[in-house]
């Protein structure tokens, strides 16, 4: 974007903090109506929220008031949404809280991971906020309150929140993984060392315990608290990403090992 706008020959500004003195006489001085806002991933100081005649206007990436906060895609996901969306709306002091303009929806597939998704909402939300920007400009859109009913919070996903734990059913594993991918990358241990697993699959057999893993051809199947998931990719440390069946056999598997 600061590369079209040097094009264009549109000033580029890029400060450290958008409470930063310099950056808000700067900005005051182009005396703008409203600012668009697309994944900042902080609450903007009231100082910056006063420099717009009419504001800050936000592309977030959910249906609002649903997953307000820093990682509404990976949430939606990993709580087995069936529909998200992009919203905008006219930033206030409060995390996400502002009244809304409009929205689009999408659904969420079987397969999604939080990239596929986010690719999606990106391509739809572009639109929603030119959109938004002409209403705001022409006068034929007005911010609608936020709903007080069907608030949740969409803290950030941390590698912590990452780590698989074995004992839960597959269906969580699934959602865990996917919500996870590619950032910050779910993870297991294996023989002391942490590695990195791409989405799975669920299968229908369930002779595995918990954690324990079986190589064939095919793939590597894991036991759960429910039915057995397929690996797709494993990522041991400092290597790339290999179909897991390659994994086993380069880790020379043996019968009865687990995951931690």
């Amino acid at each position: 974007m600061a590369a079209l706008a040097a094009e264009a020959g549109l000033p580029v500004l890029a400060p450290q903090r958008a409470g930063d003195p310099e950056f808000l006489a700067e900005l005051a001085s182009l005396e703008p109506d409203v600012c668009p806002v697309v994944a900042y991933g902080a609450l903007l100081p009231q100082s910056a929220l006063d420099v717009p005649r009419i504001g800050w206007v936000n592309l977030h990436f959910s249906l609002l008031p649903a997953w307000r906060g820093a990682a509404p895609v990976q949430h939606a996901i990993l709580h087995g949404d069936e529909i998200t969306g992009a919203s905008t709306f006219l930033i206030e002091a409060g995390l996400d809280t502002g009244p809304v303009f409009g929205v689009v929806t999408e659904a969420i597939r079987p397969t999604d991971t939080s990239g596929d998704l986010l690719a999606r909402l990106a391509d739809a939300g572009a639109g929603l906020l030119v959109a938004t920007m002409d209403g705001i400009a022409d006068g034929s859109l007005v911010a609608v309150p936020q709903p007080p009913d069907g608030v949740s919070v969409a803290g950030k996903i941390t590698v912590s929140d990452a780590h698989v734990v074995w004992d839960r059913p597959a269906r969580h594993i699934d959602r865990l993984v996917r919500a996870c991918t590619p950032a910050p990358g779910a993870w297991t241990t294996f023989r002391g060392e942490r590695i990195k697993l791409g989405p799975v699959r669920l299968r229908g057999a369930n002779d595995l315990a918990p954690g324990e893993l079986l190589a064939a051809k095919t793939g590597v199947a894991v036991g759960t608290a429910s039915v057995e998931v397929e690996l797709s990719t494993v990522q041991p440390p400092g290597k790339r990403p290999m179909p897991s069946a390659d994994w086993a056999r380069g880790a020379r598997l043996e019968r009865g090992e687990r995951f931690g």
